[in-house]
């Protein structure tokens, strides 16, 4: 109890009657309580899948526009793929709500987006798009590179078509050749 207003009627309210409720409110808590211990003695070590969770996270301000992307195209992707609301704010603050696991999960992504890429490093990415000069590997959500179809097969094979290697949804191993200037960033399909 945080206020009383002992002078709604017009004579007020005694002390004495202000005593008898407070002591029969506390007596009505400790029932309640005492029949929550029955049903659950102690907390649950682990809160509902169904409960509604918030992971709060940090990134860069400017790796903002990374997670947004082109007109709210990787964010909504994010949303849609793991079933969260992600709201970012102007200091890099990013909060993912949902259900259960998936906004750890979808937190992680983003996570793993933040990462800056480094030349030597292997992801195992997906195919999202084939040209005639190459194939454009996801990475991690927003972040893609392209597999030059000169670095499609093992050795120095030829070849002809990239849809005789790949095509878009396969999931294939790379390795980072480098980042150039625009942060453009190349690549190589490993075997496996």
């Amino acid at each position: 109890i945080t206020a009383l207003q002992m002078d709604m009627k017009i004579t007020g309210v005694s002390a004495q009657l202000l005593q008898e409720a407070l002591e029969q409110a506390k007596a009505g808590r400790l029932q309640i309580l005492e029949i929550l211990r029955e049903a659950i003695p102690e907390p649950r070590a682990e809160v509902s899948d169904y409960a509604p969770r918030v992971e709060v996270l940090k990134i860069p301000k400017d790796k903002i526009g990374m997670l947004i992307g082109p007109g709210g195209k990787t964010i909504n992707a994010l949303q849609e793929q793991f079933g969260v609301n992600i709201s970012v704010e102007d200091d890099g603050t990013v909060f993912v709500a949902g259900e259960g696991s998936v906004s750890r999960d979808a937190a992680g992504a983003i996570n793993g987006m933040m990462k800056d890429v480094e030349a030597g490093e292997i992801y195992n990415g997906k195919v999202v798009k084939t040209t005639n000069f190459g194939a454009f590997v996801e990475l991690t959500p927003g972040r893609d590179g392209l597999v030059h179809i000169s670095r499609l097969a093992p050795g120095k094979q030829r070849v002809e078509r990239v849809e005789d290697v790949v095509n878009e949804g396969d999931l294939i191993k790379v390795r980072v050749l480098e980042i150039d200037k625009q942060n453009r960033i190349s690549l190589e399909k490993l075997e496996g």
